[in-house]
Parts: C-alpha cells; sequence; structure tokens
C-alpha cells in the first residue's frame, strides 16, 4: 500500500468545477434501462465498468446550510458545484434526529429499529453498538469486486468487533466514539477522557494534525490506489458538530459575524473545502465520469451547549437536533453521476436516507441482499422528474418521541421544541400537521382530524410491531 502523505493543503476558497459539467445528452439515455422498478437489480457488468461510489457524510447540519439550499450567508462553492452537476433533494430525511441510528439507517437501508440501533451508540472505550450481523453497503459491494474504505467519524460502536473492519470496510482511518478533539484526538465528553483515533484497529497517533486534514489525505491516498479498481469510500467528516475548531482562513473570513453564527459557518466552510479536495483529486485522477457522489448530512444542526447553543439555521423548520419536527430530520442531500443522473436538477418528492442502500446497488448493478431493506431506490426519481416519491408512509421513534408521515400528513407525539429546549406541552402533544400547506408545523390540526390522528396511530403501533418481529 502506498505511503499515507504527512499532511494536506488548505485551499482558501477553492472551487472544484468539473470538466465534464455538461454531458452529452446521447450518454444520458444511456441510464434508461435503470427506470424499471425499485427493487430492480440490473445484470452484472464488467468488474471495470462498475461506477464507483463516494458517500459524504457532514454531521449536525442545518436544513437549508448550503448555498444551493438558501444559505445568503455561507461560502459551500464546492458543494455547491456539486449540486450543479447532479440532483438536489429538498424534502429528504434523515432516519433519527441523534448520530448513530442516522448513520446506521445510511449504511444498512433499514430503520433505526430494524437496524438495532435505535438511540445513540456509547462512547466509551468497550462498549458495542449496532450488532455485527447488520448488513452495510460496504459488505453489500466487496463481493462484487469493490475496494471499501471508511474516513471519519464511525459512532456505531466501540469494539473492534462492531467497527468498521468487521463490517466490511478494508480500510478504516477515524475514530470510533461521538466526537474527538480535532487535534489531540481525545474524547473528552463523558467519563475519563480518551485517545480514539484508529489506522485499522491499531492506534494511530498524530497529535497536532487535524483531524480534516487527515480525512483529505487519507481520501487522496485510497483514490490514487484505485485508479484502475472500482471502490467504495465513505468521507464521515465531523463537521460541523463540536468541537468547533475550523481552519484559520475560514476563521478570519467571518471574523466579522456574530455568534454562534460566526463559528459554525466557519467550520462547516471548512468542510466544504475539503470535499473540495478530494474532488479536485477525483478529477486529476480522471475518475469523476464513472464515479458516483452522494453527500448528505447525518441530521439537522445542533443547539446543545457545546455547540455555543446553535449557528445552525433551518430556515422555515421547526426543531433541530433531537427533534422529529422538521428542523430535526429534514436535510441536504446531493447525487451526482455524469451520464446517469441528470444535471442541475432539483426533486421535491419524499425520500429518506433509508433509500441510499438500494440506490447504489442499483446503480453499481449488483442484487440485495435477501434481507428485509426498508429503502426504496431513488433511480427512477433521479432520473423522471415526475416520478412518486419513494414512500406514501414513513415512521420515526426516538424514546417516547415518535412520527409519522403519510402522504401530506405528519403526526409527531410528544415533540421536542429545541428551541425552548423542552417538550411540546398540553394539546400540542399531539401534534398534527398538513405538510402540503404548513411545514413550518406550527399550526396543530390535531382537534379538527381526529380521525387522521387515529388512523396514523394505529399506522405506527402496527410499524412498532412490525420491526420488533425482524
Amino acid at each position: 500500500m502506498a505511503e499515507r502523505l504527512s499532511g494536506c493543503t488548505l485551499h482558501h476558497f477553492s472551487v472544484h468545477t468539473s470538466r465534464h459539467a455538461i454531458g452529452p445528452l446521447a450518454t444520458w439515455f444511456t441510464a434508461l434501462f435503470l427506470l424499471a422498478s425499485p427493487t430492480f437489480s440490473a445484470p452484472a457488468q464488467e468488474t471495470s465498468r462498475r461506477p464507483n461510489v463516494i458517500l459524504i457524510v457532514g454531521d449536525d447540519q442545518g436544513s437549508i446550510d448550503l448555498n444551493c439550499y438558501g444559505a445568503k450567508d455561507l461560502a459551500t462553492p464546492n458543494l455547491d458545484s456539486l449540486a450543479s452537476r447532479g440532483v438536489r433533494f429538498t424534502q429528504f430525511y434523515a432516519g433519527s434526529s441523534i448520530c448513530s441510528p442516522a448513520r446506521a439507517t445510511i449504511l444498512t437501508g433499514r430503520y433505526p429499529q430494524r437496524a438495532q440501533l435505535p438511540g445513540m451508540a456509547p462512547s466509551r472505550r468497550g462498549r458495542p453498538g449496532m450488532p455485527a450481523d447488520q448488513f452495510t453497503i460496504a459488505e453489500l459491494l466487496k463481493p462484487a469486486g469493490y475496494n471499501t474504505a471508511f474516513f471519519g467519524k464511525w459512532h456505531l460502536g466501540m469494539t473492534m468487533q462492531t467497527g468498521p473492519n468487521r463490517q466490511g470496510f478494508d480500510e478504516f482511518v477515524g475514530f470510533r466514539c461521538g466526537c474527538i478533539d480535532n487535534y489531540s484526538h481525545f474524547f473528552y465528553w463523558d467519563g475519563p477522557p480518551h485517545h480514539d483515533l484508529w489506522r485499522n484497529e491499531t492506534e494511530l497517533w498524530e497529535p497536532g494534525t487535524h483531524l480534516s486534514r487527515i480525512i483529505v489525505r487519507e481520501a487522496q491516498a485510497f483514490l490514487k490506489e484505485n485508479q484502475s479498481h472500482p471502490f467504495f469510500m465513505e468521507l464521515a467528516f465531523n463537521t460541523p458538530h463540536y468541537p468547533l475548531q475550523p481552519f484559520e482562513p475560514w476563521a478570519l473570513h467571518y471574523k466579522n459575524y456574530k455568534e454562534p453564527r460566526r463559528t459554525y459557518a466557519a467550520w462547516l466552510s471548512t468542510m466544504d473545502d475539503c470535499i473540495g479536495q478530494m474532488l479536485a483529486t477525483l478529477d486529476e485522477l480522471k475518475l469523476a465520469d464513472n464515479t458516483l457522489v452522494i453527500y448528505l448530512p447525518d441530521q439537522g444542526h445542533s443547539t446543545e451547549e457545546r455547540a455555543n447553543f446553535g449557528g445552525g439555521n433551518a430556515g422555515p423548520y421547526r426543531g433541530s437536533k433531537f427533534s422529529l419536527l422538521e428542523g430535526g430530520i429534514r436535510i441536504p442531500c446531493i447525487i451526482s453521476l455524469p451520464g446517469k443522473i441528470p444535471q442541475a436538477q432539483v426533486r421535491g418528492q419524499f425520500a429518506a436516507a433509508v433509500d441510499l442502500f438500494p440506490t447504489i446497488a442499483q446503480l453499481c448493478g449488483v442484487a440485495l441482499p435477501e434481507r428485509k431493506i426498508d429503502g426504496v431506490s431513488l433511480v427512477r426519481l433521479l432520473t423522471d422528474a415526475n416520478a412518486k416519491g419513494t414512500h406514501e408512509q414513513f415512521h420515526w421513534q426516538l424514546g417516547d418521541q415518535w412520527a409519522v408521515r403519510d402522504g401530506d400528513w405528519k403526526l409527531v407525539i410528544n415533540a421536542r421544541d429545541t428551541k425552548i429546549d423542552q417538550k411540546l406541552q398540553g394539546a400540542d402533544q399531539t401534534f398534527l400537521s398538513d405538510m402540503s400547506k404548513d411545514v413550518t408545523e406550527t399550526h396543530n390540526l390535531a382537534a379538527q382530524h381526529a380521525d387522521v390522528v387515529q388512523r396514523l396511530t394505529a399506522l405506527h403501533e402496527a410499524w412498532v410491531q412490525e420491526v420488533r418481529e425482524q
């Protein structure tokens, strides 16, 4: 294996632009074979022709916190450029409003309850998380000839048995717990401090090197090592999650902003800069034309004390991290694959993070496993602007807080309003919204539509029983 570089260069205001911003229309039509049913698995292809896959996951990001999603005060040129080369979703949902279950959903294509990680994974050493018999995207792609790597935040288990190398990843450089200091690589937030930076299953000691630089360095090296081989790489940045430790040029760029927006914005632009460096390497190696790139954060922005009580922007949506109101679960998502996915398009239909697993499978021509997958492939929706959303009904459960969507109706029980840092009280404990008319979730229709509340409650109770049984 090629020797890893000792550092990476920060490109202040770097913007990655593809040399293939507008592909030939005829090439795009070769993707029409993918318009089969969502469970369709394309015929096996030659290994060399399968698309590469890069899955980029941010951490605690506001619903509109990219310029292409409506932010007016941020510098996010690289993710904006990625959106211009693919499809951007405006009604895309996380599987949970906290990190571990949301990440389990992304990797397994399952509801957190079915993935056996409904709550936060431990951050203390030696504690398990998502069971190793859960099946990840990496485990799906490896038998199809893909080399696999995970760089960044795992947060699905602190034991070796529940780590990335036991879940289908050939290479792992990153941390296993919920967060670390970006320079010392120690976890300080629960119990005795402990070092948590690893290369595979061996501790990696690199004090003083910013974690984001390590992630970019490892990603660039992995790309160079796999120029002639299909690969699946997940980059799981810990930004803009606390501790907020942006690169200096971005801190200076936002120096005149007020807190908490100032440091949050600098931290988010740091991630965008790092993504731009990785995408530039992808382009330099002439891999961009055959690489599926997906970006999404795990869930909404944090208003915790450690996050300066906020900084993120959910736009019109109520709530944030820890809440099943829209601001906690409605997130950006961008998907790009030159020649097979249209460019500079927007989809407003319902879609969710569970859908990424079957989407990747279909685009890579790999059959789905013989186990329950809750996601539905997005390929039809990606290629047809008039296609229906992937789920007529969808469910969330976080402790005693739960929510269900059925068409435009959304019912939230015991919703947490993170602005006031408490759950809704009185009649608002049962909160019903018509999302076609009120995305702000400020007008409770439960009293006027008791029949809808009863029907959605029955749907959710049946769902709870179903995910327990499998």
